[in-house]
């Protein structure tokens, strides 16, 4: 069987998305995709979401924090952002997704948006609600654990 000629295949743009979420989140490409398909489909119907063609095509995540690049097809990016947006949890953790680029090849969007150093995150104890409790740290934010789950604070919060 031939090959389309380049001029008749599909046209894709590749989005570089950073994920964010508590540090003890831990869950797997499937997962994201399967939330990432449920949002689109609720947002932008079936039809719509067949037209969108969301697909993970590089996923990366550990100690809550990041990075994926999701295939939309050619002039349905804002779609795809749109249903981007609609991820608000994995597998029972909150998420934050933010967009950082669009680009027209998987390459192009890695070098471009996803070549920068990972977070640093340290482990310290910190005074909150009257108690010594663990907290994690990462680029200024911090995140308490308070009985079985994790609450944002800055540094600002503890002067």
């Amino acid at each position: 069987m031939k090959h389309l000629p380049k001029h008749l295949r599909p046209r894709y743009r590749y989005l570089a998305v950073e994920l964010e979420s508590t540090p003890d989140a831990s869950f797997s490409r499937r997962s994201f995709q399967r939330e990432l398909w449920y949002a689109a489909g609720n947002l932008l119907g079936d039809p719509g979401s067949a037209d969108v063609d969301c697909t993970v095509v590089r996923f990366e995540f550990s100690e809550g924090v990041g990075e994926a690049v999701v295939r939309a097809r050619h002039g349905h990016a804002a779609e795809a952002r749109a249903a981007l947006a609609c991820v608000a949890s994995v597998d029972g953790h909150d998420l934050g997704v933010v967009v950082r680029g669009i680009s027209g090849t998987i390459r192009a969007c890695e070098e471009k948006y996803l070549g920068r150093p990972r977070q640093i995150s340290a482990q310290r104890t910190v005074a909150f609600e009257d108690q010594d409790r663990p907290a994690v740290e990462r680029n200024g934010v911090l995140d308490v654990r308070v009985d079985d789950r994790y609450v944002g604070a800055t540094p600002t919060d503890f002067e």
